[in-house]
């Protein structure tokens, strides 16, 4: 397998400077960004996307890599082909495929009196941007979509996201014409994407990705099976969890508005009051009433579910390789577990909520985190997903 980790280079041309402003040099490009593929220097990398539980936020993912360095070719004093310097940008493939695209945070480098060298890169993907963009205080939103309002958000001058970097969803529900709060660009793309109960993060590739309600609902099309009886991609490892880490049977939902509250008065006999609250921008109570009825009716009881699975795919075919490496966060599994061989199998649908890399010389490791999908919405015509009885109408 093939992993190609490129590092983004910022120099450039630069008029009647006497280094970079030299003609028919091939440092100093004119104009474009440029990246240099540094792969066979790699000694490990490490990348985690994501987030840990429903409900949360996703955050930034990041990436770590280790380079060889007894050659010196990171070498902040003598000077590489590569930028050392925080914020270039950096990518990575595998087998061709898209596992991250972010920017630089921090280059550290360590030497040996032995002769080992090595450089590492630590980097975060463009959440950390979208944290550091203002948000414009003057003015008002007019009423408009959830995606719309994302949109909106991204094009103003003081975030100045790239259309050519969006994968943006229209959305189901809409948010209020409201004065902007001040806060930063980030913060604020999550409290629209609370406001459709969608999914908001950075894909692989590095484009901002929206996915309204209704794109968020599972689907079996292309799902990939993960099973220890031979009837999918083999995992080493299986966490589930069975516990309450989820539980709320109590969830008040404001915004600018009013405010709803809904209960699950057995769970609460059950288990005492557990309460959750959520601030969105949503643009009529009904639409609140819809998030609290929800957020009450998913999470009141607790529920077994995997947590996480991991692959070695130093231990799969080329094919089961590549169904791995094309998974991204919102995807649907199966995962097929007979703990210990013994008994009936645990047999559950998940969506991917979080993919971890850990790549070394001796083994590739990728562990997925899952959110349950036993309280799936019904998707109509879904060979899995649109039985009636199964899957829950409505919101």
């Amino acid at each position: 397998m093939a992993t190609t980790v490129e590092i983004g280079t910022i120099r450039g041309f630069v008029l009647d400077d006497p280094e970079r402003g030299v003609l028919d040099n091939t440092t100093y490009g004119l104009g474009g960004l440029a990246f240099v593929d540094v792969s066979d220097k790699v000694a490990s990398v490490s990348i985690a996307r994501g987030k840990n539980r429903d409900l949360e936020r996703y955050s930034a993912g990041t990436l770590g890599v280790t380079f060889n360095n007894e050659d010196r070719f990171f070498d902040p004093v003598v000077g590489t082909a590569v930028d050392l310097v925080p914020r270039v940008p950096i990518r990575v493939q595998m087998d061709g495929t898209a596992q991250f695209y972010g920017s630089v945070n921090d280059w550290n480098f360590a030497y040996s009196t032995d002769g080992s060298s090595k450089a590492e890169v630590q980097a975060s993907d463009d959440f950390v941007y979208l944290a550091r963009q203002a948000i414009l205080a003057s003015g008002s939103a007019v009423e408009q979509t959830t995606g719309e309002r994302v949109a909106a958000v991204l094009d103003m001058f003081t975030v100045d996201w790239p259309a050519d970097r969006r994968n943006i969803d229209t959305g189901d529900n809409t948010v209020c014409a409201a004065p902007f709060d001040g806060s930063n660009a980030l913060e604020y793309l999550q409290k629209v994407e609370a406001s459709e109960q969608g999914q908001l993060f950075m894909a692989k590739d590095g484009d901002l990705t929206f996915l309204s309600r209704s794109s968020s609902a599972a689907r079996s099309t292309g799902l990939v099976t993960f099973a220890d009886d031979g009837s999918g991609v083999p995992f080493t490892e299986a966490a589930v969890n069975y516990g309450s880490e989820l539980l709320y049977n109590r969830a008040i939902v404001t915004a600018p508005v009013g405010s709803a509250t809904a209960d699950n008065a057995l769970s609460q006999l059950t288990y005492g009051i557990v309460e959750t609250e959520l601030e969105v921008l949503c643009s009529s109570v009904a639409q609140l009433q819809d998030i609290a009825d929800y957020i009450v009716a998913r999470y009141a009881e607790p529920e077994l579910r995997f947590e996480t699975i991991t692959v070695t795919l130093d231990t799969v075919t080329p094919a089961q390789r590549a169904q791995v490496l094309g998974l991204e966060i919102g995807d649907v599994a199966e995962i097929i577990f007979t703990p210990n061989q013994t008994g009936s199998a645990i047999d559950r649908y998940a969506q991917i909520i979080n993919i971890n890399h850990s790549e070394t010389p001796a083994r590739h490791n990728v562990t997925f985190s899952f959110d349950s999908l036993d309280f799936a919405p019904l998707v109509l015509d879904d060979t899995v997903f649109g039985k009636l009885d199964e899957g829950k109408l409505g919101f």
